[in-house]
């Protein structure tokens, strides 16, 4: 679908040469008397390389048109993450450059949101949190109740984040895996 650069927004994915991009950030100029244009920083969804390019703003862009899909993740073999479309049950695999950052927050079971363009996947949505158990993290020394330091803990699906010092192995806590952050402890 095309567009006009002047409506090109942070976030949405363009056909930039042949390729998915990603604009990550955007401005549009009007300089004195000279034409208006648009500076964008885009990111190829492919190499994961980022570029700036300028269009005019009586450049046409060609927006993406992603399938959303839930999927739920099953398994991972090596080099595949292996996922199942939770309305067709058909199954997917993603690579690990497909998933990046996100392939560590993987747990047998998550629901995820899966994004497709023309049928090949390109990446995932984590959930905003996650609760996972704490397997292994220092024990707390009595008396530090107000220590503000915080200590590495070793969850479940093997991601480490620094939690306060009251919490134990065995608890259960919620992060956020986009920032790869504690954010409390579950009951």
């Amino acid at each position: 679908m095309a567009i006009p650069a002047t409506q090109i927004r942070r976030g949405m994915i363009i056909l930039f040469e042949g390729n998915l991009c990603k604009v990550v950030d955007f401005r549009h100029h009007t300089p004195g008397n000279l034409r208006a244009m648009v500076q964008t920083k885009l990111r190829n969804l492919k190499t994961g390389s980022s570029f700036e390019h300028r269009f005019r703003s009586s450049d046409t862009v060609d927006r993406a048109t992603l399938e959303q899909h839930e999927m739920e993740y099953l398994y991972s073999d090596g080099s595949q993450h292996h996922f199942m479309n939770t309305e067709n049950y058909e199954q997917t695999a993603f690579s690990e450059e497909d998933l990046g950052d996100a392939a560590q927050w993987l747990t047998p079971g998550l629901r995820i949101q899966a994004e497709f363009y023309e049928g090949q996947p390109i990446g995932i949505e984590l959930p905003p949190s996650l609760e996972l158990t704490v397997v292994s993290t220092e024990p707390s020394l009595k008396g530090s109740t107000v220590s503000n330091v915080n200590k590495p803990a070793r969850l479940e699906n093997g991601a480490t984040v620094q939690v306060p010092p009251f919490v134990n192995e065995g608890d259960r806590i919620r992060v956020d895996p986009s920032e790869g952050r504690y954010m409390e402890r579950v009951k």
